[in-house]
């Protein structure tokens, strides 16, 4: 993922944060915010396998296609600035509504995971809202576990559900 992909990993990310079931952020952030807050060498594009054909299957990539062609995304940030807590990030996918159950989640989750247990990562987490049943599937199929439902964890600002406590569940790997 790179700034050639800015536009399209924003309108993917756009497209979940309408939904209400995929982030408490209200809406994206400016793609200087995101590259900052995001790791480098453990975020990846689906992109379509072929010259804007849309209907073959997805590879992960980070190079040579245009960011308006991003099918979805995954990334990984730091859960804390602590040292010791250094191996530990935490994973955001999003998968544009068109491209929903080709197989691209898991390829991005596929990619995402390698990359981490190659980097040096040892455990990657996830805050899911429970309504997510198709990222809870994903995580599940990946090899994540529950650790636990964090209760009213945050009020929603935004969305179907806005100004209701949410519920998300916790789900980690250990690499």
């Amino acid at each position: 993922m790179t700034a050639a992909h800015a536009e399209g990993v924003l309108a993917v990310f756009a497209e979940g944060i309408a939904t209400g079931h995929a982030t408490f952020e209200p809406a994206a952030p400016a793609w200087e915010a995101f590259d900052a807050s995001h790791l480098p060498d453990h975020r990846f594009v689906a992109l379509p396998d072929g010259a804007g054909d849309t209907d073959a299957p997805a590879r992960p990539d980070d190079q040579g296609v245009p960011g308006d062609q991003v099918l979805g995304w995954v990334a990984a940030s730091p859960v804390s600035r602590r040292a010791v807590y250094a191996g530990v990030v935490e994973a955001s996918l999003y998968v544009g509504a068109a491209a929903r159950g080709r197989g691209v989640g898991r390829a991005l989750m596929d990619a995402l995971l390698d990359s981490c247990a190659a980097g040096g990562v040892w455990t990657v987490q996830s805050s899911v809202f429970p309504e997510n049943a198709g990222s809870l599937a994903l995580h599940a199929a990946a090899g994540f576990r529950v650790v636990g439902t964090r209760e009213r964890i945050a009020r929603m600002s935004h969305g179907p559900r806005a100004g209701e406590w949410r519920d998300v569940v916790l789900l980690e790997r250990r690499l």
